[in-house]
């Protein structure tokens, strides 16, 4: 059993083709067909169904892959201690951003970054967070940047930044001339969420729970949905009804647009968090990314927070 027979069965199960994994691994198919047929005799256990053009890793494969995944990590930190005093801030760091973090904190961050570390571009990845955790999981990634509540197995959190919701309305909406506003006014209106399966609508329904019994009650059929967050600030100033956005992902020219309003008292905000493997190899590099988030963080929130209302 070598290494390289681990990383074609990784490969394998990733891509669940032959070809594509051969490609990923830069050999030949026959090459990662022989020494995978060479390591089920080994082992004397079948790793994958071939009987259809789509790979399935068998339940003994599963099992074994995910152990192959752990042995090749731990195969890198060998390489890391071996070369500790190499610049782990030299090289791509591949992270992985939630689609209402992703275009409003990666502008400044870049700038940061590059100023801190130059030598270390960014390969991007802009997804839902569960297909983010699975390909962290999975290598494919080495940190994440995601809204609680997080939690999984072998992955570390460390939090980044706390941002408040703001409300906000379209030009002439009777709420405009309000102060303040609470989340029980919200569930007397039509309110635009993104659709399903975005942790940001979880997490506006979670903190006005009055609006949460009203989407339950109502069903989708009577919920304006958005596919983004720019779809929806376009849709409330184009007047079609009222939302609630983060702090990050509204201007100083928005006032233009729509009138942005902040909650009563204590108001309803995400913890954004910077996720990873916690065996990951590259500290240095993460407490590089995690500085330059805060860096490039918020001003954006004190002129929002200054000027609302």
């Amino acid at each position: 059993m070598t290494l390289t027979e681990l990383r074609y069965i990784v490969a394998v199960a990733q891509e669940r083709h032959f070809g594509r994994a051969a490609r990923r691994c830069f050999v030949s198919q026959p090459t990662l067909s022989i020494a995978i047929k060479k390591l089920e005799e080994e082992l004397a256990v079948s790793l994958f169904d071939r009987s259809s053009n789509d790979i399935i890793t068998t339940e003994a494969g599963e099992r074994i892959v995910a152990q192959a995944r752990r042995v090749l990590e731990e195969a890198d930190m060998i390489k890391h201690l071996a070369s500790e005093e190499q610049n782990e801030l030299e090289g791509a760091l591949k992270l992985g951003l939630i689609f209402t973090v992703a275009p409003y904190l990666l502008p400044k961050l870049i700038l940061s970054l590059r100023k801190t570390a130059p030598n270390m571009p960014l390969m991007l990845d802009e997804n839902y967070t569960q297909i983010l955790t699975e390909s962290l999981k999975r290598g494919d990634l080495d940190a994440l940047i995601v809204a609680e509540p997080y939690q999984e197995p072998g992955i570390v959190t460390e939090p980044l930044y706390d941002e408040p919701f703001f409300v906000i309305v379209p030009k002439g909406h009777h709420f405009e001339e309000l102060d303040t506003i609470t989340p029980e006014m919200l569930s007397q209106e039509q309110v635009l969420l993104l659709t399903e399966g975005n942790c940001m609508r979880d997490q506006v329904l979670a903190s006005c729970s009055e609006l949460a019994s009203r989407q339950k009650i109502q069903g989708l059929t009577n919920t304006l949905q958005g596919s983004s967050i720019n779809t929806i600030r376009h849709m409330v100033a184009s007047g079609l009804s009222i939302s609630v956005l983060p702090a990050t992902a509204l201007t100083e020219n928005d006032h233009m647009l729509f009138s942005i309003i902040p909650f009563e008292g204590e108001a309803p905000h995400r913890r954004v968090v910077l996720a990873y493997r916690r065996n990951f190899v590259r500290p240095k590099a993460l407490s590089a990314l995690r500085q330059a988030v805060l860096t490039s963080q918020l001003n954006g929130v004190d002129f929002i927070n200054e000027n609302a209302g």
